[in-house]
């Protein structure tokens, strides 16, 4: 158990993971002995973790104190603050709060891993307060690139903090999710102590553009490719953007497909929860087939480059007589930003797709896309707004969070601090960083749950930089090689004999240098052997490959 020293009365934050980078959003309030956890999200690996499907936050220290959890409450539903609900809520067992549209994607993940009906999960609107004494807790409503995303007044008797989650202020909004300004106003009023508030855009340029600017954009490109096939790329979760489509293509005569399993998840939760109103039920792939595909746009997932993504899928070499495929002389917008770390993956996926003869239209060239995160002079709107006495910038790589912190000192706020993921502060007139908690990155690897560092990982990870290599050693008692050795690589080389015949000589001339006496010991003969062959393949290739030593005696 982490020993915590702080007053009963003393209110403190601990980022469990967020304070730095994108993703794994996840963070807890403590006073007198409760706590309250704020979104429980994963993050995404790159290049470096071959084979791991998401990251999690360590959940150590929120699991050492689940008997105190008040509550996990919910900022919004995208998956760096939802995802990791159905690894970590065995660690957590607290009950959850959060609006219909998350609470329709959280139970379906929580139906996936059979904690559907275990969880307690209460839905709340936006604009309720809830008590989960010592705490109180109202949902403000913001606008981001998901229906019904929150920020949270925090009430306590040791003062408010407002939790910002992801937001940008929008003046003309096409959907329903504006911002609630006079509420944050109020909010200044009544006295902010603290805001812990996302970073993620704060060095970039406000883009005078809504989302409205947008739709019209997307209706103009549409139109000017009459007799093509159009697909546009976008972020599965951004109910709004495929709003904007679907009115693009309509107003082209044009009907929408949908192609990809996450689109028709959120699909399936906005219809749930009053959204698409006024949206007919988007056309299977089956069914948009049947038309002239002059008279379909699809609507892919698959914008960040994911490999087995519909986007991916449009140019199957092979295409089934039910898939759709795309070729020269198409169109595909990517209705999307990129997203950090996955500039690679994206600019293969272009190269493909243009390699093929299909026209590509990014947000380079036109207004096919808004950011759900603040940018420019937003920030210091928000800050007149609340007028806090701390800034706790979370959520963005090391840049953005020293401009936003930079930025906070420039507007006069007396305290701005940079956080760790694991450091505890301790909120009052005059904040400090009192320790830190357990804290950590987790890796979903298939089936299992390994720590990053685990060996099973550095061991994937060097077998994709250096290759793998088997020796096959059969000696008998008197530690002499009987038949040849047998080398077997992956990713090293060539099946050249030539090479394995200079390796048996070098495997031989150790062996010989073997006391008799010890002739019998196993581990002394793959020592050797393990020295030998890494030396020899190093100096050879200049790889030092994952290597294994199987010893057979006879």
């Amino acid at each position: 158990m982490t020993e915590l020293v702080f007053s009963k009365d003393e209110l403190v934050f601990v980022p469990v993971g967020g304070a730095t980078g994108v993703g794994m959003n996840c963070f807890a309030y403590g006073l007198n002995g409760k706590w309250l956890v704020v979104d429980c999200g994963i993050g995404f690996p790159d290049d470096n973790l071959p084979g791991v499907d998401c990251l999690l936050p360590d959940p150590q220290f929120l699991a050492e104190h689940k008997s105190d959890i008040v509550g996990l409450v919910i900022t919004h539903a995208h998956e760096d603050h939802i995802g990791a609900i159905p690894y970590l809520w065995r660690d957590l067992q607290c009950p959850i709060y959060c609006t219909a549209f998350a609470k329709e994607l959280i139970e379906s993940k929580l139906a996936e891993t059979g904690l559907l009906g275990r969880a307690d999960l209460h839905m709340v609107n936006q604009g309720d307060e809830i008590t989960l004494d010592p705490f109180s807790v109202e949902f403000v409503k913001m606008t981001h690139s998901i229906p019904e995303a929150n920020a949270l007044a925090i009430r306590t008797k040791a003062g408010m903090v407002v939790h910002t989650g992801d937001w940008r202020f929008e003046e003309k909004n096409v959907a329903e999710d504006t911002t609630d300004y006079e509420t944050l106003k109020a909010l200044g009023k009544e006295g902010v102590l603290a805001v812990v508030c996302d970073s993620t855009n704060t060095s970039e340029e406000k883009v005078h553009a809504n989302e409205a600017d947008v739709q019209k954009t997307l209706t103009k490109l549409i139109g000017q490719y009459p007799n093509q096939k159009i697909a546009v790329g976008c972020f599965a979760s951004n109910v709004v953007r495929m709003q904007s489509i679907y009115q693009a293509a309509k107003a082209n005569n044009r009907v929408v497909c949908l192609l990809g399993r996450s689109l028709w998840r959120i699909d399936a939760a906005a219809r749930a929860t009053g959204y698409f109103k006024d949206i007919p039920e988007f056309l299977s792939e089956q069914e948009a087939l049947e038309l002239p595909q002059t008279q379909v746009l699809y609507i892919c997932t698959g914008s960040q480059g994911e490999r087995h993504s519909a986007l991916n899928n449009l140019t199957t070499l092979m295409p089934t007589p039910n898939q759709v495929s795309f070729g020269a002389g198409d169109v595909i917008i990517f209705s999307s930003s990129v997203i950090p770390g996955n500039e690679k993956v994206i600019d293969l996926l272009q190269k493909k797709l243009r390699s093929k003869g299909i026209e590509i239209i990014t947000e380079k060239t036109e207004l096919v896309h808004i950011s759900g995160h603040y940018a420019g002079d937003d920030l210091k709107k928000m800050y007149d707004l609340l007028k806090p006495h701390i800034v706790l910038p979370v959520h963005g790589d090391t840049y953005e969070l020293n401009c936003h912190q930079q930025m906070a000192k420039e507007m006069g706020i007396p305290f701005a601090f940079g956080l760790n993921d694991g450091q505890m502060i301790s909120l009052k007139k005059t904040p400090e960083i009192i320790g830190d908690v357990p804290s950590g990155i987790l890796a979903v690897d298939g089936n299992q749950i390994v720590p990053l560092n685990a060996d099973v990982l550095k061991k994937r990870r060097k077998m994709m930089d250096e290759g793998t290599a088997v020796l096959t050693l059969v000696v008998d008692h008197n530690a002499q090689v009987i038949g040849t050795p047998q080398l077997s690589t992956f990713g090293l080389m060539s099946d050249d004999e030539a090479v394995k015949g200079d390796l048996g000589q070098a495997i031989a001339s150790a062996l010989a240098e073997i006391e008799p006496e010890r002739a019998g010991e196993d581990n002394l003969i793959k020592d050797k052997m393990r020295h030998v062959v890494r030396a020899f393949l190093k100096e050879r290739f200049g790889k030092k490959p994952l290597l294994e030593i199987h010893l057979i005696r006879i």
